[in-house]
């Protein structure tokens, strides 16, 4: 499919809150958690625009084939498909949510069905390939194996195709815990002991947790994201990071300027990706 500068999908500027980063500062995570399947699917439909204000060059959707991986309730998808794709599926690994994802399809967007798929399954075992595009939207944090993630999406792609990734906050920055532990102060996660965490996250889960891991964060730095992403064998089209111009995102904009303190205050990036074409 062609990359050229695009109409986005209904427009929403830069200046509104980051879905996934700012958000965490403004309100606590229990409410996201309280939520229906209905309420995500709704905000989802606020936040995928302001998801694609973050690129450049957002892909031209009109007959292309899309993978959404980490698709959670689905509206992503819903949203292309009334945008304009000739095919895409949705893959994630939380049954619940796809079967959401599956039932709201039938019910709301009958005509959606067949050009729209859900499925529940690790990308490993999912045998679809010669995508135009893979999305991934407020996922990359939760991958456990990262590289694999990304080297499983560039076997999907065709020659040419595109991946689009944005997500945070990242596990450096001040609330790279996604205020899950409950540790109150900004970075405490990252001077807290993971056995103490484990201990806390147990009891506030009412369940056994013995790492880190197991809370479902990859504890990647900035630094090991640039590393995956050059020893991909992908062609890094762009990698933009504080995608926003929310007060709180333009400060940590420039402090992350500062000797020393990229790691600690860049909270969500950014990533377009290609595959090389076929010499």
């Amino acid at each position: 499919m062609p990359h050229r500068p695009a109409q986005r999908l209904p427009a929403a500027c830069a200046r509104e809150f980051p879905a996934a980063v700012a958000a965490l500062w403004l309100e606590e995570p229990e409410a996201r958690m309280k939520e229906t399947p209905e309420q995500i699917f709704e905000r989802g439909g606020r936040d995928n625009p302001r998801f694609w204000s973050r690129f450049s060059f957002p892909p031209v959707l009109a007959d292309a084939t899309v993978m959404d991986v980490g698709c959670a309730h689905g509206r992503l998808c819903v949203d292309m498909a009334l945008a304009g794709v000739r095919k895409v599926v949705g893959i994630d690994i939380d049954a619940d949510a796809i079967a959401f994802a599956n039932e709201n399809l039938r019910r709301n967007y009958p005509q959606l069905v067949g050009p729209v798929e859900f499925t529940c399954a690790d990308l490993r075992t999912y045998d679809g390939s010669d995508f135009d595009y893979i999305v991934s939207k407020e996922s990359g944090e939760h991958f456990l194996d990262f590289a694999g993630m990304l080297a499983e999406m560039g076997k999907r792609l065709k020659p040419g195709g595109r991946i689009y990734m944005g997500f945070g906050p990242l596990w450096n920055s001040p609330y790279g815990d996604h205020k899950m532990y409950k540790l109150v102060l900004p970075w405490a996660h990252l001077v807290v002991p993971e056995r103490i965490i484990a201990r806390r996250v147990s009891k506030l889960w009412r369940k056994p947790i013995e790492s880190i891991s197991a809370t479902g964060l990859n504890r990647l730095s900035l630094a090991d994201y640039r590393r995956i992403f050059h020893e991909s064998g992908l062609k890094v089209v762009s990698l933009a990071a504080n995608c926003s111009t929310h007060p709180l995102v333009r400060i940590c904009s420039v402090l992350r300027k500062l000797p020393f303190l990229e790691e600690y205050f860049t909270l969500g990036i950014f990533c377009t990706l290609e595959k090389p074409r076929e010499a």
